[in-house]
């Protein structure tokens, strides 16, 4: 039931005007490693390769975020290829996955916990943040995405038990791409 909850929150906030701008962005390689150990705030914006993932495709990830400054653009990486059908526009995407709140990086809703995959229906379209609709398109079966959304692709002020302006941070699994009929 959560999970119902917390993709129709999802879906609210985004019809509801959240509209982010920017074009998804997959940035290279991280190029080294902080040794600031000062309480500041980090002023060095996220990368991809910055995000550590561990487990295997159709297990309940570990995933480790790192001292640096959420980026305004949506961060999209494979962690594994996968080998099957590709999620396009239109198509309904079954999905495992892991939210993981980027402020206190706690892990905030799991469908692998669940053992309940989820149906984005309709992708690039779906009742689902915005985040989604563009972060889960090219995704294929048995492959595994790291998406890190920002606000404004996201919750923006918040809602459905997440802060204001938080990043998200997902890892999802691609169990079964179905075509549009």
């Amino acid at each position: 039931m959560r999970n119902v909850l917390l993709i129709a929150s999802l879906a609210l906030a985004a019809t509801v005007g959240l509209t982010g701008c920017g074009s998804s962005a997959q940035p290279s390689s991280g190029t080294g490693s902080s040794t600031n150990t000062s309480t500041a705030a980090p002023s060095t914006p996220c990368k991809a390769d910055d995000f550590k993932v561990t487990g295997d495709f159709g297990t309940a990830p570990k995933v480790e975020i790192p001292a640096c400054k959420p980026t305004d653009e949506l961060i999209i990486k494979d962690l594994i290829q996968g080998t099957g059908a590709e999620v396009k526009a239109g198509t309904t995407a079954t999905v495992n996955y892991q939210l993981t709140t980027f402020s206190d990086k706690k892990v905030l809703d799991s469908s692998f916990k669940r053992g309940q995959p989820f149906d984005v229906e309709n992708v690039g379209q779906a009742r689902v943040i915005e985040g989604w609709n563009e972060g889960i398109i090219g995704l294929k079966e048995n492959g595994r995405r790291l998406l890190v959304v920002p606000p404004a692709k996201g919750y923006g002020e918040g809602g459905g038990g997440i802060k204001p302006n938080e990043t998200l941070v997902f890892v999802i699994d691609g169990v079964k791409v179905t075509p549009a009929a």
